[in-house]
């Protein structure tokens, strides 16, 4: 069989044509593939780096609204991430330039990184001295209340002591005698002209020594006093008294003995119960009672 060259050649020109435009196709198949796989994996990058910077400014807002560590510094960085985050949204699809925006971002990331430790530290330190500062007042607060109960044991016990140290008497004693040498005892109203008072200073360790200031009162049964001396006031107090007494005291017992000898205005003696009180100036020592008939 006779084949025409020409028809031959047209038919090679044809296969070649339909194997390069298959290969073409192959290619743009494989190029479009690649590249939207390429724009899948910017997208999930873009993403990340997104989530990133925005926890980024999450972080900076709540530093800035729960503690006073806020600087320039502070500032400026949150400004840098914030212009980062703008920038990435506003990124076409493009690998390099993107890869030039993570290479900045790495950099900013580092720099927040260590900006964000400083500040934990800073927190760390100020929560520490906020518990020292807070110890410290809760250890003044209980001295303090230690303090006033010593304050309010002390002046307990030195009232105990002012107590203790006050002086005290026993075995108080009061005799009516008749007037005259013979001195006799009387129990009758009509024959009473004085009355004789003993007691006895008791040992007391606490009680200052020195001269002590004891007087001697006795009421008749109107409420007068016998042989009256005067009045002497204490403070607000005052006391009128039929003898005073200046004794010596060392801090051991001693016994103390006066007459009361009654004055005209006394006589006679009203019949009913008369009251001997002695004091240490306004501080009733003792008391004790005769009856008169």
């Amino acid at each position: 069989m006779i084949v025409n060259p020409q028809f031959f050649n047209y038919k090679l020109i044809i296969g070649s044509l339909i194997v390069a435009l298959v290969g073409l196709s192959v290619f743009s198949f494989s190029t479009y593939e690649s590249e939207k796989a390429q724009q899948h994996f910017l997208k999930q990058e873009q993403q990340l780096v997104e989530r990133e910077l925005s926890e980024m400014l999450d972080k900076y807002d709540a530093i800035s609204d729960s503690t006073d560590l806020i600087s320039q510094q502070l500032m400026v960085a949150k400004n840098n991430t914030k212009s980062a985050l703008e920038k990435l949204r506003l990124l076409e699809g493009d690998f390099s330039v993107f890869t030039r925006f993570k290479s900045d971002f790495s950099k900013l990331k580092s720099r927040n990184n260590v900006l964000f430790k400083t500040i934990d530290s800073l927190a760390l330190v100020h929560n520490n001295l906020k518990l020292d500062h807070q110890n410290t007042l809760s250890s003044l607060n209980q001295e303090k209340k230690s303090n006033a109960s010593l304050i309010k044991l002390n002046a307990a016990l030195n009232k105990k002591i002012k107590s203790g140290a006050k002086l005290t008497t026993n075995a108080i004693q009061a005799t009516v005698f008749k007037a005259g040498a013979a001195a006799a005892e009387t129990t009758k109203a009509s024959q009473a002209n004085r009355i004789d008072v003993c007691f006895t200073l008791e040992e007391n360790a606490l009680t200052e020594p020195g001269t002590k200031e004891i007087y001697i009162q006795v009421l008749n049964p109107l409420n007068n006093v016998i042989a009256d001396k005067g009045a002497i006031t204490f403070g607000e107090s005052l006391l009128l008294y039929s003898d005073q007494q200046l004794i010596t005291y060392n801090n051991k017992s001693i016994q103390v003995c006066t007459s009361i000898v009654a004055k005209e205005n006394d006589k006679p003696f009203a019949k009913g119960v008369y009251y001997v009180n002695v004091f240490h100036k306004d501080q009733k020592l003792g008391a004790t009672q005769v009856v008169l008939n």
